[in-house]
């Protein structure tokens, strides 16, 4: 299988997008496809009847694609972000490991 990280997401994302959407335009699909999440849970646990061929795995694939490509047409380094956020948090609700340290062990 290939293997696929943040980096190379978002500079796909980026340049698929290079032109011809904004963050606004982008954040829409992403509130419609968390919309899709909801119906698909709804539907699993039996609040709705089963009325689409939708799937969980599909939909989410959807709201990260959405979420990437809003950070990447605004320049943040998804990567860099989420370990900071993670390490703030760690700190915060005294969690430990954090994320960075978690990937310092996983490389050994």
């Amino acid at each position: 299988m290939d293997q696929l990280t943040f980096q190379a997401l978002q500079s796909y994302l980026s340049l698929k997008y290079k032109e011809g959407r904004t963050s606004t335009g982008l954040f829409m699909k992403l509130v419609e496809e968390i919309g899709e999440v909801a119906e698909v849970l709804n539907q699993q646990e039996g609040r709705k009847s089963m009325s689409s061929d939708a799937s969980l795995e599909r939909e989410l694939v959807d709201v990260i694609h959405y979420a990437v490509a809003i950070a990447s047409i605004n320049q943040i380094d998804l990567t860099k972000a989420i370990i900071e956020k993670d390490e703030q948090a760690a700190i915060k609700y005294n969690q430990s490991p954090n994320l960075k340290e978690f990937l310092k062990q996983e490389l050994k």
